[in-house]
């Protein structure tokens, strides 16, 4: 199976992921403000800022880097935006998904969850104003984005956030407590609650670069095998770690009798298809025969090996 590329094993990944992290929460700081009625800037911070892997900003980041675009400044300045726009759709999914009528958690990022620190009620709003702030980002007032890539990214994130996407994938998961699924019907689940969001993150961030069509459709498999392995690979976590190493509650899903890659294959299996779709992600970013795809190459390295 292909693996990733020598010139991409040679790529200064740390490097990298230092200076476009730097980028994403010096962004992220001056866009989630604590000036807000009734001091709800708080728990939006909180659950923002200073923790998370930011694997998604990181793929949009990455993924900008591919394309020619005719103005690489305004290019930049489009996957900034689309950087943290998916990453405040990210941070109000696990706000939601952590409070006791979905997934009852108290612990996320290594600190209690925001309906933990400031109660129920503040965490729904700040989860409803992070998705709106998201969109915001996007279509601002001063015409910082083209219209037509405004709405392209929109309607990228939309797509990924809802009924289709991570809302219908978590609709699905709720329902699926003590049941056996198939590993289609599972797959399908993940798709849309995980995977939709991390493939949309390569696909802005190619859009913001002026990717072309067909070069596109293999950035689109690429994404589609990450976000599934990223899952598949959660799932073998929550059996072999520890809540100190993930920064949440370790052994959850089998708790909560939830269906897993790890129920279905066993963990030896899902180990592998793990490993499985992360070569298929290499082979496809392969094919683009796009320049600059180091970043992407280690992001899916950093996804297969990940420990929390």
């Amino acid at each position: 199976m292909p693996g990733q590329p020598a010139a991409a094993a040679a790529f200064d990944f740390a490097g990298w992921t230092a200076h476009q992290l730097g980028r994403v929460e010096m962004a992220l700081s001056s866009w989630v403000t604590a000036d807000s009625p009734a001091d709800l800037g708080h728990p939006m911070r909180y659950a923002v800022l200073d923790g998370g892997k930011r694997l998604r900003p990181l793929l949009v980041l990455a993924a900008a880097e591919t394309g020619q675009p005719a103005d690489r400044a305004a290019s930049d300045d489009a996957a900034t935006r689309a950087a943290c726009a998916v990453e405040l759709i990210h941070a109000y999914s696990l706000v939601h998904d952590d409070m006791p009528c979905m997934d009852n958690d108290v612990l996320r990022r290594g600190k209690p969850t925001v309906h933990v620190q400031f109660g129920e009620a503040q965490a729904l709003l700040a989860g409803d104003a992070l998705q709106a702030l998201a969109f915001e980002l996007l279509v601002p007032g001063d015409d910082a984005l083209p219209a037509a890539l405004s709405a392209h990214l929109c309607r990228q994130l939309a797509l990924a956030a809802g009924v289709h996407g991570m809302a219908g994938g978590q609709a699905i998961d709720l329902a699926s407590v003590g049941l056996k699924l198939t590993q289609a019907e599972l797959e399908r689940m993940h798709r849309l609650k995980t995977g939709a969001l991390l493939q949309a993150s390569v696909m802005m961030g190619a859009a913001c670069a002026e990717v072309g069509a067909e070069q596109l459709c293999h950035l689109s498999d690429y994404g589609r095998h990450l976000g599934l392995a990223f899952q598949v690979v959660d799932d073998v976590l929550d059996v072999v770690a520890d809540t100190q190493t993930l920064g949440k509650t370790a052994g959850k899903d089998a708790e909560s009798d939830k269906p897993t890659f790890v129920s279905l294959l066993g963990l030896q299996g899902a180990q592998s298809y793990a490993s499985a779709l992360i070569d298929q992600a290499h082979a496809a970013l392969a094919a683009s025969q796009l320049p600059n795809t180091a970043a992407l190459h280690a992001l899916a390295e950093l996804v297969g090996g990940r420990t929390h």
